[in-house]
């Protein structure tokens, strides 16, 4: 059988791997694979979450292996770390042991006639001093649970300063970058402040004991979106008591403090780094393909690599042409549409008919601001312009993507249970976690 192959388990390479393999591996019409580095899938937009303690990671994790037997397709765990593409043939990494580092799985060569590179995306830190090695990024889970666990550790060392009547100014955190996930991060983290007041795990007094800075090097917060969403979210973060600093670059990362441009120096116990992404390094070197600055492959309007037409990408790591000069935002609902577009251009290639084009349509943008809250703009791609939005409205339709996400992968009625299974736990649950 044709055999497709799937580098990368995130929201569009999961879903594409489950699309065909519900029509194509179903129906032994192609033996689909889907390869990623981790057993797990958590949805990347809710990390924010994870670092503040708000999501339990147990509930929401979805075990790639079952995913695989439920809906035809197979699972290969593995890094991907080098491509042949004469001899349509990829190259694993060793798989070690979290703990111990001892080989699990051996380094392996997968072969294939189509390739989907679905890698998504890591930090970019600019090369700005200091940040690499001073600040956290949020790429991934176990960055997430990292985070989460320093924050956590922080509140309780400063709690117990002032149970001894110690001087102490709080903790302070830097969140470096404006666009979602830094904006998204601070809000929640006001909610993971208030949970730990409640719980005793930090000083019960008012005020705020958790000092928040928000920097962006550009004009404004949410460059992405519009600027009226930027007005009002900013307005609505300095309502919650988080500094926010735009039109400052951030020069130097210290290990307790953070230097600007403007000379400003912040300090920070924690500094989480937020401020751009590219695609992952390994795609700079994989037989010639053709990458842009960011390493992202530049496709085609098919998602096909201009260097290979047996090698397609999608998501965070494809530089795909918009409107022109523009091109395809990093964003989830890209990914959602290039998936659904690849497992139908896919099944063409396959029977031997000519591909689609791609066709990108900006459905609008959300924010949460943690808790009840979010802002945002929607339909910007149906009606000609945005509708702004905020409060319990926006709040709900930014939990529903993550419900569409579950219900596109897992099917409507297992979504179903899952929402009803996840509400029910909440009731006896704190909000945060807090071991």
């Amino acid at each position: 059988m044709h055999r497709i192959i799937i580098i990368g388990g995130g929201a569009g390479g999961l879903e594409l791997a489950t699309r065909l393999g519900e029509t194509m591996g179903r129906r032994n019409q192609a033996q689909v694979t889907l390869v990623d580095r981790c057993r797990t899938h958590v949805w990347k937009p809710l990390l924010h979450e994870v670092a503040a303690g708000s999501l339990d990671t147990e509930a929401h994790q979805l075990e790639y292996a079952a995913q695989a037997h439920w809906h035809h397709f197979g699972f290969v765990q593995g890094e991907l770390v080098g491509l042949d593409r004469t001899e349509k043939t990829l190259r694993l990494a060793p798989v070690l042991s979290w703990d111990s580092n001892e080989e699990v799985l051996p380094a392996r060569e997968l072969k294939y006639d189509t390739l989907v590179l679905a890698l998504g995306s890591q930090t970019n830190f600019f090369g700005v001093p200091g940040a690499q090695e001073n600040s956290t990024p949020l790429d991934c889970l176990e960055q997430a649970e990292k985070l989460r666990r320093q924050l956590m550790q922080s509140c309780i060392r400063e709690a117990s300063k002032m149970a001894e009547g110690k001087a102490s100014d709080g903790v302070h955190v830097a969140i470096i970058g404006g666009g979602a996930t830094g904006v998204e991060l601070s809000a929640e983290l006001r909610r993971m402040e208030t949970a730990f007041r409640k719980f005793g795990l930090y000083a019960r007094r008012h005020g705020s004991d958790i000092n928040i800075s928000l920097i962006e090097a550009g004009p404004r917060i949410l460059p992405a979106l519009s600027e009226r969403v930027a007005t009002t979210t900013t307005d609505l973060l300095r309502r919650l008591g988080i500094h926010v600093f735009v039109g400052d670059p951030v020069t130097n990362v210290g290990a307790s403090e953070v230097t600007t441009k403007s000379g400003r120096r912040l300090p920070a116990d924690i500094t989480i780094w937020s401020a751009g992404i590219k695609a992952p390094d390994v795609l700079t070197g994989l037989d010639g393909l053709e990458v842009n600055r960011l390493n992202q492959v530049k496709v085609t309007n098919r998602l096909q690599s201009e260097s290979d037409e047996s090698i397609f990408a999608l998501g965070d790591c494809a530089s795909c042409s918009w409107r022109g000069a523009q091109f395809v935002p990093p964003r989830a609902q890209a990914a959602h549409q290039q998936a659904t577009f690849l497992a139908k251009a896919l099944r063409a290639r396959v029977n031997g008919r000519a591909l689609p084009e791609f066709r990108y349509t900006d459905h609008g943008s959300l924010v949460s601001l943690g808790g009840a809250s979010a802002v945002g703009s929607l339909m910007g791609g149906i009606v000609g312009g945005n509708i702004l939005i905020q409060g319990l409205l926006a709040r709900f339709m930014y939990a529903a993507l993550y419900r569409k996400h579950i219900a596109t992968v897992a099917g409507f009625r297992r979504m179903l249970v899952d929402a009803t299974v996840h509400g029910l736990r909440r009731i006896g649950m704190p909000r945060v976690k807090l071991h």
